[in-house]
Protein backbone atom coordinates (compact mmCIF):
# COMPACT_ATOMS: atom_id res chain seq x y z
CA UNK A 1 0.00 0.00 0.00
CA UNK A 2 1.47 3.35 -1.05
CA UNK A 3 1.38 6.10 1.55
CA UNK A 4 -0.24 9.33 0.46
CA UNK A 5 2.12 12.31 0.49
CA UNK A 6 1.49 14.53 3.48
CA UNK A 7 0.23 18.03 2.78
CA UNK A 8 2.47 20.83 3.95
CA UNK A 9 0.76 22.59 6.84
CA UNK A 10 0.30 26.33 6.56
CA UNK A 11 2.02 28.33 9.29
CA UNK A 12 -0.26 29.80 11.93
CA UNK A 13 -0.47 33.46 12.89
CA UNK A 14 -2.00 34.18 16.28
CA UNK A 15 -4.25 37.24 16.28
CA UNK A 16 -4.41 39.57 19.26
CA UNK A 17 -7.13 42.20 18.93
CA UNK A 18 -6.79 45.28 21.12
CA UNK A 19 -8.76 48.50 21.35
CA UNK A 20 -7.59 51.70 23.00
CA UNK A 21 -4.60 49.82 24.39
CA UNK A 22 -1.80 51.96 25.92
CA UNK A 23 0.99 52.28 23.38
CA UNK A 24 3.86 51.77 25.81
CA UNK A 25 2.34 48.47 26.92
CA UNK A 26 1.76 47.45 23.31
CA UNK A 27 5.35 48.14 22.25
CA UNK A 28 6.76 46.29 25.26
CA UNK A 29 4.48 43.36 24.51
CA UNK A 30 5.57 43.33 20.85
CA UNK A 31 9.22 43.33 21.85
CA UNK A 32 8.64 40.41 24.22
CA UNK A 33 6.80 38.44 21.52
CA UNK A 34 9.63 39.13 19.08
CA UNK A 35 12.43 38.12 21.43
CA UNK A 36 10.90 35.57 23.79
CA UNK A 37 8.01 33.77 22.07
CA UNK A 38 8.23 31.13 19.32
CA UNK A 39 4.92 31.90 17.55
CA UNK A 40 3.84 34.14 14.70
CA UNK A 41 1.62 37.03 15.79
CA UNK A 42 -0.54 39.77 14.36
CA UNK A 43 -1.39 42.48 16.86
CA UNK A 44 -3.98 45.05 15.87
CA UNK A 45 -4.76 47.94 18.21
CA UNK A 46 -7.81 49.89 17.08
CA UNK A 47 -6.76 53.29 18.40
CA UNK A 48 -4.06 54.23 20.90
CA UNK A 49 -5.23 55.14 24.40
CA UNK A 50 -3.85 58.70 24.19
CA UNK A 51 -1.88 60.89 21.79
CA UNK A 52 1.75 59.70 21.88
CA UNK A 53 4.89 60.52 19.92
CA UNK A 54 6.92 57.43 19.03
CA UNK A 55 10.53 57.62 17.84
CA UNK A 56 12.67 54.93 16.24
CA UNK A 57 15.44 53.43 18.32
CA UNK A 58 18.04 55.87 16.96
CA UNK A 59 15.76 58.93 16.77
CA UNK A 60 16.95 62.17 18.40
CA UNK A 61 14.03 63.89 20.16
CA UNK A 62 15.38 67.45 19.90
CA UNK A 63 15.79 67.09 16.13
CA UNK A 64 12.42 65.44 15.48
CA UNK A 65 9.96 66.86 18.02
CA UNK A 66 8.98 70.32 19.24
CA UNK A 67 9.63 69.30 22.83
CA UNK A 68 8.02 72.34 24.44
CA UNK A 69 4.85 71.90 22.37
CA UNK A 70 4.68 68.23 23.34
CA UNK A 71 5.12 69.16 26.99
CA UNK A 72 2.44 71.88 26.80
CA UNK A 73 -0.01 69.43 25.24
CA UNK A 74 0.86 66.66 27.70
CA UNK A 75 1.92 64.31 24.90
CA UNK A 76 4.43 61.66 26.04
CA UNK A 77 7.43 60.56 23.96
CA UNK A 78 8.38 56.89 23.62
CA UNK A 79 11.46 55.41 22.00
CA UNK A 80 10.50 52.06 20.49
CA UNK A 81 12.62 48.96 19.92
CA UNK A 82 12.47 49.18 16.10
CA UNK A 83 14.04 51.48 13.54
CA UNK A 84 12.23 53.91 11.28
CA UNK A 85 10.95 57.42 11.68
CA UNK A 86 8.92 59.43 14.15
CA UNK A 87 5.11 59.31 14.31
CA UNK A 88 2.35 60.64 16.49
CA UNK A 89 -0.50 58.23 17.14
CA UNK A 90 -3.86 58.66 18.85
CA UNK A 91 -7.33 57.16 18.99
CA UNK A 92 -7.70 57.61 15.23
CA UNK A 93 -4.64 55.50 14.43
CA UNK A 94 -5.01 51.79 13.64
CA UNK A 95 -1.81 50.01 14.67
CA UNK A 96 -0.99 46.77 12.86
CA UNK A 97 2.02 44.67 13.88
CA UNK A 98 3.21 41.46 12.21
CA UNK A 99 5.72 39.37 14.18
CA UNK A 100 6.81 36.49 11.97
CA UNK A 101 9.30 33.64 11.92
CA UNK A 102 11.89 33.88 9.17
CA UNK A 103 11.52 30.14 8.50
CA UNK A 104 7.88 30.65 7.48
CA UNK A 105 8.88 33.16 4.78
CA UNK A 106 12.02 31.57 3.31
CA UNK A 107 11.69 33.53 0.05
CA UNK A 108 11.90 36.93 1.83
CA UNK A 109 15.39 38.20 2.60
CA UNK A 110 15.55 39.47 6.17
CA UNK A 111 16.47 43.04 5.40
CA UNK A 112 14.24 46.13 5.58
CA UNK A 113 13.89 46.58 1.80
CA UNK A 114 12.75 43.03 0.97
CA UNK A 115 10.43 42.97 4.01
CA UNK A 116 8.89 46.26 2.90
CA UNK A 117 8.39 44.89 -0.62
CA UNK A 118 6.76 41.74 0.80
CA UNK A 119 4.44 43.87 2.94
CA UNK A 120 3.41 45.87 -0.13
CA UNK A 121 2.25 42.63 -1.75
CA UNK A 122 0.53 41.57 1.47
CA UNK A 123 -1.49 44.78 1.78
CA UNK A 124 -2.19 45.24 -1.93
CA UNK A 125 -5.61 43.49 -1.80
CA UNK A 126 -6.62 45.79 1.07
CA UNK A 127 -5.84 49.07 -0.72
CA UNK A 128 -5.44 48.60 -4.49
CA UNK A 129 -9.13 49.29 -5.18
CA UNK A 130 -8.73 52.76 -3.62
CA UNK A 131 -6.28 54.04 -6.21
CA UNK A 132 -2.56 53.87 -6.92
CA UNK A 133 -1.31 52.01 -3.83
CA UNK A 134 2.44 51.73 -3.37
CA UNK A 135 5.15 51.36 -0.76
CA UNK A 136 7.45 54.35 -1.08
CA UNK A 137 10.55 54.20 1.10
CA UNK A 138 9.08 53.45 4.57
CA UNK A 139 5.54 54.63 3.80
CA UNK A 140 2.33 53.37 2.24
CA UNK A 141 0.82 55.90 -0.15
CA UNK A 142 -2.18 56.38 -2.37
CA UNK A 143 -0.95 58.48 -5.25
CA UNK A 144 1.33 61.01 -3.57
CA UNK A 145 -0.39 61.00 -0.15
CA UNK A 146 0.79 58.97 2.83
CA UNK A 147 -1.66 56.99 4.96
CA UNK A 148 0.66 54.51 6.69
CA UNK A 149 4.12 54.61 8.23
CA UNK A 150 6.23 51.49 8.75
CA UNK A 151 9.18 50.26 10.76
CA UNK A 152 10.98 46.95 11.22
CA UNK A 153 12.98 45.10 13.82
CA UNK A 154 14.91 42.03 12.70
CA UNK A 155 16.47 39.28 14.82
CA UNK A 156 18.18 36.05 13.83
CA UNK A 157 14.97 34.03 13.60
CA UNK A 158 12.09 36.53 13.48
CA UNK A 159 11.14 39.99 12.34
CA UNK A 160 8.59 42.67 13.16
CA UNK A 161 6.89 44.80 10.55
CA UNK A 162 4.62 47.32 12.20
CA UNK A 163 2.45 50.00 10.69
CA UNK A 164 0.55 53.03 11.95
CA UNK A 165 -2.46 53.54 9.66
CA UNK A 166 -4.09 56.98 9.63
CA UNK A 167 -7.80 56.34 9.93
CA UNK A 168 -7.95 60.07 10.58
CA UNK A 169 -5.46 62.64 11.78
CA UNK A 170 -5.60 65.80 13.84
CA UNK A 171 -3.58 68.65 12.36
CA UNK A 172 -2.96 70.17 15.80
CA UNK A 173 -1.30 66.92 16.90
CA UNK A 174 0.93 66.93 13.84
CA UNK A 175 2.25 70.35 14.88
CA UNK A 176 4.27 68.60 17.59
CA UNK A 177 6.51 66.99 14.95
CA UNK A 178 9.31 68.87 13.24
CA UNK A 179 9.98 68.47 9.55
CA UNK A 180 12.78 65.87 9.61
CA UNK A 181 16.09 66.74 7.97
CA UNK A 182 15.94 63.42 6.11
CA UNK A 183 12.64 63.11 4.25
CA UNK A 184 11.29 60.76 1.59
CA UNK A 185 11.98 62.28 -1.82
CA UNK A 186 8.30 62.08 -2.79
CA UNK A 187 7.35 64.32 0.17
CA UNK A 188 8.95 67.28 -1.61
CA UNK A 189 9.13 69.32 1.60
CA UNK A 190 5.35 69.34 2.10
CA UNK A 191 3.86 70.11 5.51
CA UNK A 192 2.06 67.25 7.28
CA UNK A 193 -1.42 68.46 6.28
CA UNK A 194 -0.45 68.45 2.59
CA UNK A 195 1.35 65.11 2.77
CA UNK A 196 -1.21 62.86 4.50
CA UNK A 197 -4.63 61.36 3.80
CA UNK A 198 -7.25 59.72 6.02
CA UNK A 199 -8.51 56.20 5.41
CA UNK A 200 -11.90 57.06 6.90
CA UNK A 201 -12.63 59.02 3.72
CA UNK A 202 -12.00 55.92 1.61
CA UNK A 203 -13.12 52.84 3.59
CA UNK A 204 -16.55 52.04 5.09
CA UNK A 205 -15.66 51.18 8.71
CA UNK A 206 -12.66 50.49 10.90
CA UNK A 207 -13.97 46.99 11.64
CA UNK A 208 -14.19 46.19 7.92
CA UNK A 209 -10.68 47.56 7.40
CA UNK A 210 -9.25 45.37 10.16
CA UNK A 211 -11.04 42.30 8.82
CA UNK A 212 -9.62 42.98 5.35
CA UNK A 213 -6.11 42.82 6.83
CA UNK A 214 -6.90 39.46 8.43
CA UNK A 215 -8.14 38.22 5.06
CA UNK A 216 -4.94 39.43 3.40
CA UNK A 217 -2.80 37.57 5.96
CA UNK A 218 -4.71 34.37 5.20
CA UNK A 219 -4.33 34.96 1.45
CA UNK A 220 -0.56 35.32 1.98
CA UNK A 221 -0.36 31.68 3.09
CA UNK A 222 -1.09 31.73 6.81
CA UNK A 223 -3.81 30.20 8.93
CA UNK A 224 -5.10 32.56 11.61
CA UNK A 225 -5.99 31.76 15.19
CA UNK A 226 -7.51 34.12 17.75
CA UNK A 227 -5.47 34.56 20.94
CA UNK A 228 -5.99 36.29 24.27
CA UNK A 229 -4.03 39.07 25.92
CA UNK A 230 -3.26 36.71 28.82
CA UNK A 231 -1.64 34.24 26.41
CA UNK A 232 0.45 36.94 24.76
CA UNK A 233 1.56 38.45 28.06
CA UNK A 234 3.30 35.22 29.10
CA UNK A 235 6.20 36.40 26.94
CA UNK A 236 6.70 39.40 29.24
CA UNK A 237 7.76 37.05 32.03
CA UNK A 238 10.58 35.50 30.00
CA UNK A 239 14.11 36.88 29.85
CA UNK A 240 14.64 39.17 26.86
CA UNK A 241 16.23 42.45 25.82
CA UNK A 242 13.99 45.39 26.74
CA UNK A 243 14.74 48.54 24.77
CA UNK A 244 11.35 50.29 24.59
CA UNK A 245 11.29 53.21 27.01
CA UNK A 246 9.62 56.50 27.88
CA UNK A 247 11.68 59.60 27.06
CA UNK A 248 9.32 62.25 28.45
Amino acid sequence: MTAMPSQRLRPVVKILRLQGFPLLKQLRLEEALLRADPSNWWLVNDGAAEPTVVLGISGKPDQLVHLEKAKEKGIPLIKRYSGGGTVIVDGDTVLSTLILKAADLPYVEKFPGPIMAWSEDLYRPVFSHLGEFRARENDYVLGHLKFGGNAQAITKNKFVHHTSFLWHFQSHHMEVLKLPAKQPAYREGREHADFLCSLRDKLPTRAAFIESIRTAIAAAGFDTEEASLDEAEHALQRDHIKSTRVII
